[in-house]
C-alpha cells in the first residue's frame, strides 16, 4: 500500500499512564493516553482536517488551485495548511492577535496565507463571530474558494466516531470512562455517537476551558487558544456528554507539567485540562475503571508559554513551578 501523508493519518498508539495515577492502581484502575499528538501534524485536527478535505475532494467540490479558507489559531489551520500545500491548493488562515506567533510560523512555512481580524464582533465582544464574517468576506470575492467549516461540517465529528473512539473500543475492548477537549465539540461529539451506537458503556467526559461558554458558564478571559469558545458551536448545542468539567488555565499548566514529569509526555494546555479534569474525579471512578484521556497535542508549540517557567511565574506565581 502507497504510504502518503494523508494515510499516515489516525492509528495512534495508547500508552497506559502507570505514573501520574500509581495511586489508583491498588483500586485496579487503568489510564491510558490516546496519543493524538503523534499524528503527522501534530495533533487530533489532522483527523478532522483530512476527512473534510477529502470529502470535499471526493464530491467534486475542491481540486488542485482551489482555495481553502478557515477560521482558525491554531491546530486546525496547521493541519489544513500541511493537507492544503500536499495536494496543491491554496489555504487562507484567518486569524486574531490571540494567535500565538509559533502556530503562525508553522502555518507560514506550510506555505499558508494568514489573514489577521484585529477587532473583536461588536456584539458579543468575540474574536470568532468577526472571524467567520471575515471568511464569509474572503468566500465572496475569491474565485474557486471553499470553506470546510470545522464548526458544523459532520465529518468533523465522524473522523472521531469511525476514527478515534472505534481505534480505542477496539484496541481495549472495554472501556468506562474517555476524557477529552472540547472547542468544535466534534471529537467528543464523535466519540459519544460511537459509544451510543454500538451500545458501549464508557461515560464520556468533556472538558472545557473556565471562561467558555460551551457547557452555560459565565463567558471570561482565556489565555490559550484551542479550547473553548465565547459562543457555543452548533456541535455543543446538544448535551451529548454524561460529565462536563471546566478547568482554569493554571490548572492546565499544572496538567501539562504533571504528564511531563511524571510520563514524559510533552503535550499541549487542552490535553493538561483534561489530565487535571480526571484527577479532579478519580476518587469518584469505580474500582476497575479503565479510562483513556485523549491527548489532543503536542507542547513544543507552547514553551513559550506553558513550559515557560518565567511566564508561568508571572502568570500565576512560584508555587505552580
Amino acid at each position: 500500500m502507497e504510504k502518503h501523508l494523508l494515510s499516515m493519518i489516525g492509528n495512534t498508539p495508547l500508552v497506559q499512564l502507570t505514573r501520574l495515577f500509581a495511586g489508583e492502581r491498588e483500586r485496579g484502575i487503568k489510564v491510558y493516553g490516546k496519543l493524538e499528538l503523534l499524528n503527522p501534524n501534530g495533533s487530533a485536527k489532522d483527523r478532522s482536517a483530512a476527512r473534510i478535505i477529502t470529502a470535499a475532494w471526493d464530491e467534486g467540490l475542491i481540486g488542485p488551485g482551489s482555495v481553502i479558507v478557515e477560521s482558525s489559531s491554531g491546530n486546525m489551520a496547521i493541519s489544513l495548511a500541511a493537507i492544503c500545500s500536499y495536494l496543491g491548493m491554496r489555504f487562507i488562515s484567518v486569524i486574531d492577535p490571540k494567535t500565538t506567533k509559533q502556530n503562525i510560523r508553522i502555518m507560514r512555512t506550510y506555505g499558508a496565507e494568514i489573514e489577521l481580524v484585529e477587532e473583536a464582533d461588536a456584539e458579543t465582544g468575540e474574536f470568532l463571530p468577526a472571524r467567520l464574517h471575515r471568511v464569509q468576506q474572503l468566500l465572496g470575492r475569491i474565485p474557486n474558494s471553499f470553506w470546510p467549516n470545522q464548526y458544523a461540517n459532520a465529518n468533523n465529528y465522524l473522523s472521531h466516531y469511525e476514527g478515534t473512539m472505534r481505534e480505542i473500543a477496539e484496541e481495549l475492548g472495554r472501556v468506562d470512562y474517555v476524557v477529552g477537549g472540547v472547542s468544535t465539540c466534534g471529537t467528543m461529539l464523535g466519540c459519544a455517537k460511537y459509544v451510543q451506537d454500538h451500545g458501549l458503556a464508557a461515560k464520556i467526559v468533556a472538558v472545557d476551558a473556565a471562561g467558555s461558554v460551551i457547557f452555560g458558564g459565565a463567558k471570561g478571559s482565556r489565555l490559550f487558544p484551542g479550547l473553548g469558545t465565547g459562543i457555543v458551536p452548533p456541535f455543543g448545542e446538544t448535551r451529548f456528554m454524561d460529565y462536563a468539567i471546566n478547568v482554569a488555565d493554571r490548572d492546565m499548566v499544572a496538567g501539562c507539567r504533571w504528564l511531563v514529569r511524571q510520563e514524559s509526555i510533552l503535550a499541549g494546555p487542552s490535553s493538561g485540562a483534561v489530565i487535571f479534569a480526571l484527577k479532579s474525579i478519580e476518587h469518584e471512578l469505580p474500582d476497575g475503571s479503565v479510562c483513556v484521556v485523549i491527548l489532543h497535542d503536542r507542547g513544543e508549540r507552547y514553551m513559550d508559554t506553558v513550559y515557560c517557567d518565567e511566564w508561568v511565574e508571572e502568570q500565576f506565581g512560584k508555587d505552580i513551578l
